[in-house]
Order: structure tokens, then sequence, then C-alpha cells
């Protein structure tokens, strides 16, 4: 069989034609040490802090210490399958999360995969989970009130859209409590939620996420949980996952609050991650940068600018406390990024005072400018009759004969504490908040026993939906107090029908 010149030339030229010159250039390095989730690689000179490199079997981890002869690796998955010797390659880009609202209504893990069992998360957008702080020019001051529907902290520490208050107490003392009601008072408001839950157990998120769903926020809810059970990596970067996917809704002119339940455990993780890189260890043996852990997390929190489209990224921290010293590393650190905090005391809490929130210590350093003119009004004096009650009230445990005016202060004291009392998952209207507020400053229940001041709150805020709904409606619709004499006959009104216990 003869082969003919002009055929070989021609597949020739058509395998030049069809030649691809592309050559694809990757940064491949060596694992030489690998343990406890933790890697060390040889041969990734170009590096960059943070990004994201795969592992041969799939797995992905993140360059944490870039050092002269070895890159330190945190491994985000499994590392039963790595060993030394095998390849690590880099991908050029660096941590980011899926984002955008189809995220809503979603339990997600920190790396943004679903772990709700309703399937992938079909996004499109990605961003990348450390991102600058929103710039001075940038900002706005805080001038919205973010209503939790929680009476004690409306009155006494008002939150406003873009403010960061901490929430700090013991365990066990109601801290996920607020955050959650505060979650369902949202339903029926222009803003989204995003609960990161860290290092929490799986069935006490299993069973935050259904009262979300029982009340009806979940779709306007997204849920980021690095349960117990994970490793430190995922926990360490779980509240950054939450704010990049809150960042989203803010720079497209939404207003967003993000919870992170609770900070405390973050710092562990990051601690643990940092020891096992052999970073050297500062006070409590949290590393150095601890505090710069939590500032450009919760720097992140903003109200932005109208030029910027006017968005809000409001952030409630969490961090647990031990014996109720707030003075400890983390605390004193988390306070003073923060715009004011909210101490659960467990005193309080176990003598049946509920939200069990210290007025004396709680605090909020902008959310004032941001309160409804009706509650500043009404709320004025709340806090240091609420303060000056509590310190008569230790005086007064050694005093049998006290004068009019202290007795009276007392009584004031004790209906006050009634009113600030709340039940669970019952987040309460600002209308109905500034109502028996009035009724409660104004002195209309100085009569009332104190057994039954919850029982008339109750019965006073279903007659005002039934009476007197137009009050209610002023005072939701223009933010001010109603006509005096209406709030006071109002409150009259209804006392002629109520009837004391006997």
């Amino acid at each position: 069989m003869s082969i003919k010149a002009e055929e070989i030339s021609s597949l020739i030229k058509q395998q030049i034609e069809n030649f691809d010159a592309d050559i694809e250039v990757s940064d491949v390095g060596t694992v030489i040490e690998i343990g406890d989730g933790i890697a060390r690689a040889h041969g990734l000179d170009n590096a960059m802090a943070g990004e994201l490199l795969e592992f041969s079997n799939g797995v992905m981890g993140m360059a944490q210490n870039l050092e002269e002869s070895n890159v330190g690796i945190v491994i985000l998955g499994p590392y039963a399958d790595i060993k030394e010797g095998d390849e690590v390659r880099r991908t050029g880009r660096v941590m980011q999360v899926p984002v955008g609202e189809e995220l809503l209504g979603r339990v997600v893990n920190p790396l943004g995969q679903p772990v709700d069992g309703k399937g992938p998360v079909e996004t499109t957008k990605n961003r990348p989970i450390e991102s600058p702080a929103p710039s001075i020019m940038d900002r706005q001051s805080v001038e919205e009130p973010l209503q939790t529907g929680i009476k004690a902290i409306d009155a006494l520490v008002p939150i406003g859209r873009g403010q960061r208050e901490l929430i700090i107490g013991d365990r066990q003392t109601g801290k996920t409590t607020i955050a959650v009601d505060t979650i369902l008072n949202q339903k029926d408001e222009d803003m989204l939620c995003i609960y990161v839950a860290i290092g929490q157990k799986d069935s006490t998120v299993r069973s935050t996420v259904e009262t979300f769903r029982r009340h009806g926020v979940l779709d306007k809810t997204i849920v980021v949980s690095a349960g117990a059970s994970e490793p430190a990596p995922l926990l360490y970067l779980a509240p950054y996952a939450g704010v990049s996917m809150g960042e989203d809704f803010m720079y497209n002119g939404k207003h967003v609050v993000v919870v992170y339940d609770d900070l405390t455990k973050q710092a562990a993780a990051y601690r643990e991650l940092s020891l096992l890189l052999r970073r050297p260890p500062g006070r409590e043996a949290f590393p150095g940068d601890v505090f710069y852990l939590h500032s450009r997390l919760l720097e992140r929190a903003a109200k932005l600018s109208d030029d910027k489209g006017g968005g809000s990224l409001t952030a409630l921290p969490f961090v647990e406390t031990q014996a109720g010293d707030i003075g400890a590393y983390i605390p004193t650190n988390v306070i003073s990024i923060t715009d004011g905090q909210i101490f659960l005391q467990s005193d309080l809490f176990f003598s049946g005072v509920r939200p069990a929130i210290n007025a004396g210590l709680s605090v909020s350093r902008v959310g004032g400018s941001a309160q409804l003119k009706a509650m500043k009004k009404v709320a004025g004096t709340l806090r240091l009759d609420l303060a000056s009650f509590r310190e008569l009230e230790a005086f007064a445990q050694f005093g049998s004969d006290l004068d009019k005016s202290t007795k009276a202060k007392l009584d004031r004291g004790a209906r006050t504490v009634e009113v600030l009392k709340q039940g669970l998952h019952k987040p309460l209207a600002v209308e109905k908040q500034v109502m028996i507020i009035y009724a409660l400053t104004k002195g209309f229940l100085d009569d009332i026993p104190v057994e039954d001041v919850t029982r008339f709150e109750e019965q006073f805020h279903t007659w005002l939906d039934e009476n007197r709904s137009e009050l209610l409606s002023v005072i939701r619709e223009t933010g001010k107090l109603a006509e005096q004499d209406d709030m006071s006959e109002a409150v009259e009104a209804f006392k002629k029908t109520f009837s004391p216990s006997e």
C-alpha cells in the first residue's frame, strides 16, 4: 500500500491547525507533616495567606502560616486519608462562600454546603469570607431602631440598625433566647436574619431551626451551623461565613441582623489552631492576634450611606462569661470593640426575672439616638428608677421602718420588674410596649397588686386591640405618642374592667 505525500502533508496541516499551545502551570507542593487537622507542605513558595489549597484526595485546606521553608495548612475536612508525600496544589483563589437569596430558609455549614437534607443550594454568587470593613465615609450614623420585641431591651438598652451590641452572661442565662426572640420579632419587618451557631450541639441547633419554622421566620433566615463535632477550622470560619452572606444583602440596600452564638467558642477554636500551627501563645494561651480575630469581624457591621444604598448589617455577638466575670480576656476584648452590651445575670435569672438583664451593667452607646420618640419619652426615667430600686432593695433588707417616699419607690420598682418580665418566644410589638410602660411610669399600676401586674398587662393588650386600636396605630405609624389625655383615658377605662385576684 503506497502512502501519498499529499495525504501526509494534509494530516500534518490538520494537526498543526488543531494544536493548542496553552500551557497550564500550577504550583504543586509536597506534604511533609500531617496531624491534628494541620498539614505542613514544602514547595508552595508563591501561596497567599488564606488561599485555598487542594490535596490529592480532593480535600481542601487553607494556607495560614507562610514560613521560609514550608506552608502551614489548616485542613477543612477529613484528614485521615492524607499522608506524608501527598501532593498539594494551589487553587489561586481565597476562601469564599456562596451568597444570595437562595440561601434563605436553609441550614448550611461554614463552607456554604447545605446540611438540612433539602438538596443543593443553587447560588450563582460567591464572596470572599475576609473583606475590608466599610470605610468611614461609606457609613452613616445609626438612626433607625432595630425592634427586638423585648421590653427590657427596647426600653433600656435599645439597638439601632448597623450597631454592634454584645450579649454577655454565664451559660444558661437566656442569651440564645434573646437572639431567637429578636429574630422572631422580624417576621413582619423588612429585616433579614442570619443565625451563626458556633460549637453548639446539633440537637440544640435543630430545635432553634424548628422554633424559626414554627413562627414563620425561617424563610427569611439563614442558619450557619458549625457543630461541636466539627473540626476547629470550621468553628473559626463560621462567623466570617455568616457576615459575608449578610454583606451581600447589605450592599444591595437591604437590612440584615447577624447573630454570632458565641464568639467564646470561636476564640477557643482559633487558640487550638494557633497552638497546633506552633504560633507563640499569649495571655490564657490565646495567640497575640485574638483581638484582631474579633475586631475585623465586628467592624464589618455598619449602616451604609445613602450613596452606597443605605443598607445595614447589625451584629449581635455573644460571649459566655465564667461566674459573671466580665473582666476576663475575651469579654473585655469584645466589650471594647462593640457599641454597648446587654449583661445577663444568673442571680436574676434564677430568681425568676427573665430576661435576666442587669440594667446597671448594660448599656447601648448609640441605640438611644435610634430609639422611637414615643419609647424615649415614656422610658426616659426607667433606667434610673430601676437602678435606685435595686439600691434601695438591698438597703431595705436591713431596716424595717421605711418613710413614705422610700416605700413608694420600692413599690414602683417591684412593679417595674414585673412589667419588664417576658415569656419565652413572645416578642411584643413596640406600640404595646409603649402603652404598658406609659401606664407604669404615670403611676396607673401603683394600686394594682404586684402579683396581678402580668395578668393586667396581658388583658390590657387584648383590650387595646379590641377597643383602642387607633391609639396603637398612631404610635406605630408616627413613632410618636398619641394625645396624653387619650392614652390616660384608655388606661383608666381598662382599669374599670380589670378585677384583681382575691
